[in-house]
């Protein structure tokens, strides 16, 4: 070839996006180390300083989401987008890629309509259950839709998908830590049954409230403990209202959970928010997990995530409007069922897909080649 091979990335938002567009990258460039790879995410977004952190060079975009409550505010919203379009098309003209790939956001929307538009071969990877609008019109001219459940013919056309599933974040396989030290790390016992509370880095409030419901219940119980991600958002308010409750010995809180390869190996049992990134993760590690869905997300996709999980009995779900009445005494009871969770353990573990972000690549650089072939 003429060149070495060429590959745009685009979306973020949220970590849900961005750790399996950082595995794509790397899993690209592990295949094909000469490929020059550029970013293209959204101003003001987690991808603006988590892309660079991984090592990868990105340019922003104004785009911005929709606001359903205040109309009058989307008429700058429209605005952004058209510049956006705009300095997309000028990004891909001067970068030139071989192939366009989206993993979801804002920035996706008009970074691979313009690729489109200019002939660049385009690939989506949709990580829900449940398509959003913007994928749905971008899949209509996308060369491959890459997909991690069943079913999506009914957003995309049959011939473009391709079952993937959704990458991971590659350090989170690292088996080389035992469940007795991930527990100890956490200064908890590790004969007792753990149960994980993680709701996002931020945090999440049905949860965080449900725990602080909770905390009677949690300091009567002997064989159980729980490790808790509270967010960075609810944390100073929750550890003060920890000291006025007296901490029980058997409740580790955090604001923030660094190293979640050492949660993971520690929990016997995972309660979560159901995002597609959160969900091929419990999946490739084989978890039981009670998932609680976000009602604040589009299309509520959350909730389709986790009824997807259930059909399978590889899951328990757990409406929002309910957790803070039954989540955690409902978490006590299955963590201690052996049984139940050996069940939901293998079920989960058989939705896996370990090689999502390689065959992904694969797809990705088949398509790029193809293009040059014609070029050269």
């Amino acid at each position: 070839m003429s060149k070495n091979l060429k590959v745009i990335i685009s979306g973020g938002g949220t970590g849900g996006h961005i750790f399996p567009a950082i595995s794509i990258a790397n899993a690209i460039r592990e295949k094909r180390p000469d490929t020059e790879i550029l970013f293209v995410g959204a101003l003001g977004r987690m991808e603006m300083q988590r892309v660079p952190d991984a090592g990868y060079e990105i340019k922003g975009l104004p785009v911005q989401g929709f606001d359903r409550k205040n109309m009058l505010k989307n008429i700058k919203v429209i605005w952004n987008l058209m510049r956006s379009r705009r300095q997309a098309r000028k990004i891909l003209r001067k970068f030139a890629p071989d192939i366009a790939i989206g993993v979801g956001g804002y920035a996706s929307g008009p970074t691979l309509d313009q690729a489109t538009k200019l002939g660049i071969p385009t690939l989506i990877q949709e990580q829900n259950s449940y398509a959003g609008v913007t994928n749905k019109l971008l899949a209509k001219k996308a060369d491959r839709i890459c997909v991690a459940y069943s079913g999506m013919e009914r957003f995309f056309p049959a011939e473009s998908i391709v079952f993937t599933g959704n990458p991971v974040r590659q350090n989170l396989l690292d088996q080389s830590v035992s469940r007795e030290e991930a527990v100890k790390s956490f200064g908890l016992d590790p004969t007792k049954r753990t149960i994980l509370i993680v709701g996002g880095s931020l945090g999440a409030k049905t949860l965080n409230d449900s725990v602080l419901g909770s905390i009677s219940l949690i300091r009567q119980q002997k064989n159980v403990q729980i490790i808790w991600q509270t967010g960075k958002y609810y944390s100073e308010k929750i550890e003060k209202q920890l000291s006025e409750m007296k901490q029980p010995d058997n409740l580790y809180a955090n604001a923030f959970i660094s190293d979640m390869r050492m949660a993971y190996a520690a929990a016997d049992l995972v309660i979560s928010r159901a995002g597609a990134s959160s969900i091929s993760e419990l999946c490739m590690l084989g978890k039981p997990c009670i998932l609680v869905p976000s009602p604040n997300v589009a299309e509520d996709h959350q909730t389709k995530n986790a009824l997807a999980l259930v059909e399978q009995d590889a899951a328990i779900y757990v409406k929002d409007a309910d957790a803070r009445r039954k989540l955690i005494a409902n978490a006590i009871n299955t963590v201690e069922d052996t049984e139940r969770l050996s069940t939901l353990g293998k079920n989960i573990l058989q939705l896996a897909k370990p090689n999502a972000a390689s065959d992904i690549a694969d797809i990705a650089i088949e398509l790029a080649l193809s293009r040059k072939a014609t070029q050269d």
